[in-house]
């Protein structure tokens, strides 16, 4: 829901509805079970501000699960996605509002916006379910009267839809047996259309650390790394998206002095795109060469060289009623050697079994025979257990699992913030 619909339309019950609870009852309260993830999933704020819904622990519990879901916009604000689902007794209702924040928001003006939007939302699930006297609309609030949502094509934008950030930080720590110092700084510009959207972001990262070893000389390590990514992608069809993606890099961790890649590729959905926070089935297939030139000579006896390489990616996520999960796999190999290859699978799934009952696991595992790059020479004690460089490797993997059990009052709608960092958890180390 575009901002100005936002000031279009605003419902009365967030201000207040004790005569509502009095004349309805408490059991006529729409019971909100929340499910959001990601930024700006501050369900206090919400449960502050919307009192006049009963907010409760459990989806078995509740009148509407709203899952919230949310993908950068172009100009680097974000936008989010509200389906409200109905449970229950009101197995069948859907319902979806949408919230654009700007990127010059602060968090509060973000919170503020979804709190309306969300409010917008019950309202009409108020109304469709006959629940009386639960919220008053009211007109425009500061916006003129021909005030409307346009699309990018009808906008007078000087910048051309181009959105430019500029990134520094310096870092400096230690003590007297050691010293760290990090600088790092980027930039990015993006422009993003239906049609075509451009990422291109720099960085350049120093670093200096100094280490006192006992009976030893200092252990120093500094050095200096830089990227420019560029990534172009165009509406092909519905369903399709083509583009290349290019950068140019230098990786002292990765024995690499200089490296330049460009790589086309193409795109295609299963889903609509517009339903990508949602769900998305995808598969991602590109294809090029990449130059490199090494600091160290490589384990295959190479300075420099240029190696053309292709990869394939499948991902598949979903966020439902049920909980979520997703699943990618990628394989890559070298052109000139099918042996050096890289194959990669990971997943998630967070998963309501009952009434308070959810289990949780992620994990990954890959194959790799592909690190062409690897230097001939050894690395010392220090660099591999500060893991400074890359070292040879066959198999990885990881793993997660968990589960998440709760019970007694259904209710979410109280929120005391006193003590809100005191305390600090066990007090372990004290």
């Amino acid at each position: 829901m575009r901002r100005s619909l936002f000031f279009a339309v605003t419902a009365l019950g967030l201000l207040a509805a004790p005569p509502v609870a009095a004349q309805n009852g408490d059991g006529a309260l729409p019971r909100i079970f929340f499910d959001c993830e990601g930024p700006n999933c501050n369900s206090e704020y919400y449960r502050t501000e919307i009192d006049w819904v009963n907010w409760v622990r459990d989806r078995q519990d509740a009148d509407l699960h709203v899952i919230v879901t949310s993908q950068n916009t172009g100009a680097g604000g974000r936008e989010y996605q509200l389906d409200i689902l109905g449970v229950g007794a009101h197995e069948g209702y859907e319902d979806q509002v949408r919230y654009s924040s700007l990127p010059t928001d602060t968090e509060r003006e973000s919170l503020d916006g979804i709190t309306g939007t969300l409010g917008i939302a019950f309202a009409r699930f108020a109304n469709e379910a006959g629940i009386r006297g639960l919220v008053e609309v009211m007109g425009r609030r500061s916006a003129p009267a021909e005030a409307g949502v346009v699309s990018a094509e009808e906008v007078e934008d000087p910048w051309n839809l181009w959105v430019f950030r500029l990134n520094g930080s310096a870092n400096f720590d230690g003590e007297d047996t050691r010293e760290n110092t990090r600088i790092n700084s980027w930039v990015s510009a993006n422009r993003v259309s239906p049609t075509w959207k451009i990422n291109l972001f720099a960085n350049v990262n120093y670093s200096h650390r100094r280490i006192e070893i006992t009976d030893e000389p200092d252990f120093t390590d500094e050095r200096t790394d830089y990227s420019f990514t560029q990534t172009v992608a165009y509406t092909l069809a519905e369903h399709w998206s083509v583009g290349f993606r290019s950068e140019v890099r230098r990786m002292v961790s990765a024995n690499q002095d200089f490296r330049a890649e460009f790589s086309p590729a193409i795109e295609y959905s299963f889903f609509p795109y517009e339903d990508a926070t949602r769900r998305a089935f995808t598969v991602y297939y590109q294809v090029g060469a990449a130059y490199r030139d090494y600091i160290e000579e490589t384990i295959f006896g190479e300075l420099s060289e240029t190696r053309w390489e292709q990869s394939l990616e499948v991902e598949f996520s979903q966020r439902q009623p049920w909980g979520e999960a997703g699943l990618t796999v990628r394989g890559s190999h070298f052109l000139h050697d099918l042996d050096l290859y890289n194959v990669n699978l990971q997943g998630d799934i967070d998963f309501r079994i009952v009434r308070g009952f959810s289990v949780n696991a992620r994990g990954n595992v890959g194959w790799v025979n592909d690190q062409i790059y690897l230097s001939g020479e050894d690395a010392t004690s220090a660099e591999e257990l500060l893991d400074l460089v890359r070292r040879g490797q066959s198999f990885t993997y990881g793993m997660q699992v968990g589960f998440s059990l709760q019970f007694g009052s259904i209710y979410n709608n109280v929120v005391n913030n006193r003590f809100g960092g005191g305390g600090g958890g066990g007090g372990g180390g004290r």
